[in-house]
């Protein structure tokens, strides 16, 4: 095998690569000695045999000039080279920010030792390629034998007109590598053999035959490697896998365990355990649970996990309890997830086992069940005729029809579906980008699972096809050679001349465009796609948007994402806007520029600008083609004008906005305590400085405020008052790095101790309601304050965090020195605090804003005499919440506070990663779930640009590559309305819409 790349990631030893580099090529010690100088220096190697240049523009290039340059740098900045203390590789959580939600820690330690060898790399081998490198394996060598021809150029999106005659893998691997620097991706140009396939924990089929599939899966099945064989013709695909006799999934649905507040549990056989109204708890028969801070029934505090038996939506039967002590109060209960064991058979064997297809669309079991022998078949006609089955031949067609009936002789189904074999046959030699996408998002994820142990795998075979893409009546070589015998030439020059719209440039943006590139959308004369988007690349996006790299990280991204498809396929006539697609924007995106256009996509990562996109495509009747994701889950829709039901208007509310009374008195779960640090962080460090700006700028800022109520007047201009206010004279000021220390000192003792005592003042651990019943019950949970102390880490993070943001909205300059500030609140003397026995704490928001209205007016006519001499003051500095960035103590402050106020109400921490993602409001994402969205959306475009009339040919699609969920539907039809005396049905309406990521 040669390697022709080598990548050294952020978090492997110089020395060990090295000393890898130097087995394969046997380098003199001269160079060996260069070598560790420039790995010292955070450089990458890129190593190529034979004269290939890939990059020549590092300094240390001259050191090698000597060794027939072989040896190739790219210098990788952010990606110093490291190893923890513990010997575990670190996890670049800035790169792989929005995957490790979906996946976790532990399951990405556990890819980062993985080697994964994937067979074939045209089309479908690429999108597996490139997923299964992005998600952060070890290692990944690519193998294929075949050379570049130009009906790869429809699918394989890092092979060019100039790469034909050339080997696929040599060609491709460059740019694979370059989308990962954590991962080693290197090739293998011979033959797939057993000593390569032995040398990896994964290996991916694709593009092979039968005997190989076979073979080596009877190879990999005996020595535990787990097998998986990926392959589609035309509009049909399949998917298999085997990991092994014992297979261990440590998570099977990666969801969050469920934690739910007890409300009592009986004494019983069997116990009943009923929970709180606030939340349904959604456990299931055998699920198992663990008890916490259960007051009187102790005895289940020290238990293991129990099985639990439903009862109802709020209460599940455990063990006998009926011997031990009476229940008191409190408890909190906890989801125990169970390891999965599953045995797989091999490919050999699996064939014959019809009960092992997974049903995706139920209204083509049976269409499934006989691609199950039309595949089988393809491969006993190729090696019969050395050659796939022609285009649309009728002979070819009736033959392969003639291999599955005799097939079936065996299988016995009971039905067979003539119909999609030789629709298969027709098409069998079509490379569709759009399904490659699909099976490859999907592929991939399954080799994420064999990797990690984590989500549950496909068991064992799954077939899929879009065959409702054909037309619905019968019916010189280029680089579209891989779609044209799918649909003929008259629709590629159909699909050349869309003019579409493209909104939003992020990871669904980036996989449209790459397919629109590759089937050739909008690349004909009279053919064009706009593309908006107003964001600009983050480091954060490169795990998951693909076409950028860190060279791009702060340019625009439809600017980026425009200029990588037209490498692609430099026919691609495609605009670049920067606009928010908005009211605003109505002068740009007007009634002509609508009407002139064939389609509208929708990329985007909000509920909102999909409801307003989709209004403005009805009124303007034009199809819309829609897709979200949310970590493993996905859904995609197609808007046909007057055939389907469209996005439809947002729903009112959430139904998951927390009580402004749980989040200031009475918070149980982490949720209540992250946003509650969060609105702290708004509240002081930005709306109160931007308010002290406002004030000192708009003469007419106390006139206006007054008019927003007194309540909301009186918080503004007091917090405007306080910021002005020299510390000396009872304000809150700072003039020095001193005052912000003092301030967040102050500050913790007032949240975390005086608030609490007031609270238990109003309200005594033993305080009973007029119904005779403990106040402190159900989601009450009694708190306790905190006493300072400067050894606790959690304290000192909020104290060094909270000073350093109370220091920058002034422009006072902080430190990150614990010592120093340490020796600061040595001086620092925290008032003392003596609850008031008039103040009244509120069980509810009204009675919250009854009480306020009383006490407002006297103080807000205090507070203008006061503001009247204050215009003279200094600009403040708000800040703007931003947790992508570690350095700027932001995401400290929210942990810090959140978790003292969980200590506070005895309520489990979080940890940072959960805690970032809760206050965040981040959304899980991966390239996988990506990649498949974005390849059934595109086959939904298919029929879409065929004018496609039957509502039976569209599908609406939901999956779950987590658990191998998939269902595919007919969309539904648009209500109808009766109009005087006659019906209309309106393009409007209500569908399900649940994921938000772009």
């Amino acid at each position: 095998m040669h390697l022709h790349a080598f990548f050294l990631s952020g978090s492997c030893d110089a020395t060990v690569v090295w000393d890898h580099v130097t087995q394969i090529f046997q380098a003199t010690e001269q160079i060996k000695i260069c070598a560790r100088r420039v790995l010292a220096g955070y450089v990458i190697p890129i190593v190529k045999i034979k004269n290939n240049i890939y990059h020549s523009s590092d300094r240390h290039l001259s050191l090698f000039s000597s060794w027939e340059k072989n040896i190739y740098f790219i210098r990788s900045p952010a990606l110093p080279l490291r190893t923890n203390m513990a010997g575990h590789n670190e996890i670049d959580e800035g790169f792989y920010s929005r995957q490790l939600y979906v996946l976790g820690h532990d399951a990405m330690h556990r890819m980062g030792s993985a080697k994964v060898l994937i067979a074939g790399l045209r089309g479908l081998g690429v999108e597996i390629a490139k997923n299964v490198i992005l998600s952060g394996v070890k290692s990944v060598t690519v193998q294929d034998e075949g050379r570049t021809e130009w009906s790869d150029l429809s699918s394989q999106f890092f092979l060019q007109e100039c790469h034909l005659g050339q080997n696929r893998a040599t060609c491709s691997l460059p740019h694979l590598a370059a989308l990962n620097p954590h991962v080693l991706v290197s090739e293998h140009t011979g033959p797939l053999n057993k000593d390569l396939v032995l040398q990896h924990q994964v290996v991916v089929l694709t593009d092979s035959s039968l005997e190989d599939q076979k073979r080596f899966g009877d190879l990999c099945h005996l020595n535990r490697i787990q097998f998986i064989v990926a392959d589609t013709k035309g509009l049909c695909g399949q998917l298999f896998c085997d990991f092994g006799e014992e297979f261990e999934v440590m998570d099977p649905d990666g969801e969050t365990p469920v934690s739910l507040m007890i409300d009592r549990i009986t004494k019983d056989n069997p116990g009943v355990v009923l929970c709180t109204d606030d939340q349904k708890h959604g456990l299931s028969d055998g699920s198992k649970v663990i008890f916490s801070e259960v007051q009187g029934m102790t005895e289940l505090n020290t238990m293991g996990p129990v099985e639990i038996k439903v009862c109802g939506q709020y209460s599940f039967s455990i063990c006998d309890t009926s011997a031990f002590s009476d229940y008191e109060r409190g408890g909190v209960v906890t989801e125990v997830k169970q390891p999965l064991k599953l045995q797989f058979k091999p490919l050999s064997e699996a064939l014959r086992d019809h009960q092992l297809l997974i049903p995706n669309d139920y209204g083509k079991i049976a269409r499934h069940n006989t691609l199950h022998l039309a595949f089988q078949a393809l491969h006993s006609f190729v090696k019969q005729q050395q050659r796939l089955p022609h285009s649309w031949s009728q002979a070819d067609a009736d033959h392969l029809v003639a291999i599955v009936r005799e097939l079936n002789e065996a299988a016995q189904l009971e039905e067979l579906d003539e119909a999609a074999v030789r629709s298969l046959s027709y098409t069998a030699r079509g490379d569709l980008a759009p399904l490659n996408a699909f099976f490859g998002g999907v592929a991939a994820q399954e080799v994420i699972k064999a990797c990690s142990g984590k989500f549950t795998p496909l068991q064992q075979w799954l077939y899929f096809d879009a065959l409702e893409c054909l037309p619905e009546d019968e019916q010189q070589s280029s680089r579209y050679d891989g779609q044209i015998p799918v649909f003929g030439s008259e629709f590629q020059e159909k699909l050349g001349s869309q003019k579409y719209f493209l909104v939003g440039a992020g990871a669904i943006g980036c996989e449209l465009l790459k397919n629109f590139a590759l089937i050739g959308l909008g690349a004909g004369e009279d053919g064009h796609i706009t593309v908006t988007d107003m964001d600009f690349i983050e480091r954060s996006n490169l795990n998951r948007q693909f076409l950028f790299r860190s060279k791009d990280i702060g340019k625009p991204k439809s600017e980026v994402a425009a200029k990588a498809v037209c490498e692609m396929n430099p026919q691609v006539n495609i605009t670049a806007h920067q606009n928010r697609l908005d009211s605003d924007s109505e002068g740009v995106y007007s009634y002509d520029f609508f009407m002139a256009l064939d389609g509208v996509a929708a990329a985007l990562d909000n509920v909102d600008a999909r409801v307003y996109l989709d209004g403005r495509c009805v009124q303007h009747q034009r199809p819309m083609l829609e897709g979200g994701t949310l970590g493993c889950k996905g859904h995609t829709l197609v808007v046909v004008p007057h055939l389907t039901e469209s996005y439809g208007p947002a729903k009112t509310g959430s139904g998951h906005d927390i009580p402004l009374c749980t989040l200031k008195n009475f918070p149980h779960r982490i949720e209540h305590t992250l946003q509650w640090a969060r609105d702290q962080f708004e509240g002081l460090y930005k709306q109160t400085p931007e308010n002290v700006n406002l004030f000192l700028s708009d003469p007419k800022f106390v006139e206006r405020t007054l008019t927003h109520g007194d309540t909301e007047a009186l918080e503004i201009l007091e917090g405007v008052w306080r910021s002005l206010q020299d510390m000396g004279a009872g304000g809150q000021h700072p003039k020095s790095w001193e005052d912000c220390v003092n301030w967040a000192r102050c500050k913790w003792e007032s949240l975390y101790s005086n608030d609490i005592h007031q609270l238990l003042h109003c309200f005594p651990p033993g305080e009973v309601t007029t119904n005779g019943l403990p106040f402190w019950s159900g989601t009450k949970r009694c708190p306790h304050p905190l006493t300072f102390d400067p050894d606790n880490s959690t304290h000192m993070d909020y104290v060094l965090a909270a000073a350093n943001l109370y220091g920058q909205i002034y422009g006072i300059k902080g430190t990150r020195d614990r010592t120093k500030v340490r020796a600061i609140l040595e001086n620092v003397k925290v008032p003392s605090f003596i609850p008031e026995s008039s103040v009244k704490i509120h069980l509810t928001d009204n009675e919250m804003e009854e009480e306020r209205k009383k006490e407002v007016k006297a103080r807000l006519d205090e507070l203008k005499r006061k503001l009247s001499s204050m215009k003279g003051s200094s600009q403040m500095y708000p800040l703007d919440f931003e947790k992508d960035d570690d350095t700027n103590f932001h995401v400290d402050y929210i942990v810090a506070a959140s978790n003292l106020r969980a200590e506070n109400y005895d309520i489990p921490p979080a940890d940072r990663h959960q805690s970032k993602r809760i206050a965040g409001r981040i959304i899980p994402a991966i390239a996988t779930t990506t990649a498949a969205v974005a390849g059934l959306m595109c086959l939904e475009l298919f029929k879409l640009v065929q004018s496609h009339k039957k509502i039976s040919s569209y599908r609406t699609a939901y999956l779950n590559l987590a658990v191998q969920y998939f269902v595919l539907s007919q969309p539904s039809r648009p209500q109808r309305f009766e109009v005087s005396s006659g019906s209309t049905q309106p393009t409007a309406g209500l569908v399900f819409k649940f994921c938000f990521s772009n």
